[in-house]
């Protein structure tokens, strides 16, 4: 296994690769979608109606060594992860084939027997990386159930909680967060649904992304995306909620320094319309679709190739003629997305951000003023 590079040394790389189309490094931002099924019916996403041909264990063997090692951060998406029954095998080769330095997992919590079966073995497999389980909570109780469209996935969601905190006294690695899609029909209620989540969770970091229309979610019709100046309300909160009560994890840490820059930034991209700072998707961040097609991007989620007519070879596929015309179309601002995966790498590729987000690591809590928070203006 190759040894990875230092992060400065691939931020470096993408930023020659993006003055210059015939450097072509392979991606350090990952997201591996094992399923589209879900037993979800969420207001904001009909991912559950595609079906396709998912990508086998023996198949992904022979993809991830192909990655070369880069990645440094995994994300495992769905649809819902744990409907596959070897959700834990894949995740070992993960850690084995790629050994990224986090590994996050998106989750529902929905799948319960699924879950706790299958969830204490991610928790060995990924020592040595940080593992990030993230729990979706839309809004509080009955209500989030009717966002999500699954009644009972509130009682859920609580059991799979008191699981991960269990795992937590045996794996340091583990890290629980609580991540909420804020959206036409929550988004005057962020504060309330924050305080609330963080009270009942008790997570190490909450976070959140903008509902957007995504071709990977078929959300494309749909009206889902926040009003821009009911957003910036909400991020003020969100970030006023970071700098009050700062976290001394490292992980949790550099998350909640990225997070206070990404709020403004998606901020901009809704009310401008337009790619805020350079975007490096097709670059930095890469997306591995369940029947093995490969994205720059989910939000347009337009195939570069499919990794089962390349022999299995991310590469090929990576530095063909698709990819190339992909990452062309976005340095020429094709598109502007608030997508907030792809934005952590962008944020660590525009150096007054780098800057912004390194200044935030070291910085003590500091609290917004008053007139800035979002529950005082949704509450007058």
């Amino acid at each position: 296994m190759k040894k990875k590079l230092p992060l400065v040394a691939h931020l470096a790389q993408y930023r020659a690769a993006h003055a210059v189309p015939s450097i072509k490094p392979l991606p350090i931002n990952l997201t591996v979608s094992v399923t589209y099924s879900c037993p979800s019916r969420c207001l904001t996403c009909d991912i559950w109606t595609k079906k396709v041909d998912n990508l086998s264990l023996a198949e992904y063997e022979k993809i991830f060594p192909t990655f070369e090692n880069v990645p440094i951060w995994v994300t495992v998406s769905g649809g819902d992860q744990f409907l596959r029954s070897d959700l834990d095998e894949v995740v070992r080769l993960i850690k084995v084939q790629i050994d990224p330095k986090i590994v996050n997992i998106p989750m529902n919590g929905i799948v319960t027997e699924r879950i706790f079966s299958l969830l204490p073995k991610i928790a060995a497999y990924t020592q040595g990386s940080q593992l990030v389980l993230n729990l979706s909570v839309d809004e509080i109780g009955e209500e989030h159930d009717r966002l999500r469209g699954a009644p009972g996935n509130w009682e859920k969601l609580l059991q799979v909680a008191g699981l991960i905190r269990d795992l937590k006294t045996t794996y340091s690695h583990v890290v629980m967060g609580v991540h909420t899609v804020v959206s036409k029909h929550n988004v005057r209620r962020i504060a309330q649904i924050e305080r609330e989540a963080r009270a009942v969770f008790q997570p190490d970091s909450f976070i959140s992304e903008v509902a957007e229309n995504r071709v990977e979610l078929s959300t494309i019709d749909k009206d889902i995306t926040p009003d821009p100046q009911d957003y910036r309300l909400a991020a003020r909160h969100l970030q006023e909620s970071i700098r009050r009560q700062r976290s001394l994890h490292p992980t949790v840490r550099l998350v909640e320094s990225l997070r206070l820059e990404y709020y403004d930034l998606a901020a901009r991209i809704l009310e401008e319309k337009r790619q805020v700072i350079d975007c490096y998707a097709g670059l930095a961040s890469a997306h591995l679709a369940p029947d093995g097609h490969v994205w720059g991007c989910c939000v347009r989620a337009e195939s570069l190739g499919n990794v089962r007519d390349s022999g299995y070879d991310f590469r090929t596929v990576w530095r063909g003629k698709h990819a190339d015309e992909f990452r062309e179309s976005v340095k020429a601002q094709a598109c502007a997305c608030p997508l907030a995966n792809a934005s952590y790498t962008n944020l660590l590729l525009d150096a007054p951000s780098l800057a912004r987000v390194s200044a935030n690591m070291v910085l003590p809590a500091a609290v917004l003023p008053q007139s800035t928070r979002a529950t005082d203006v949704f509450d007058s």
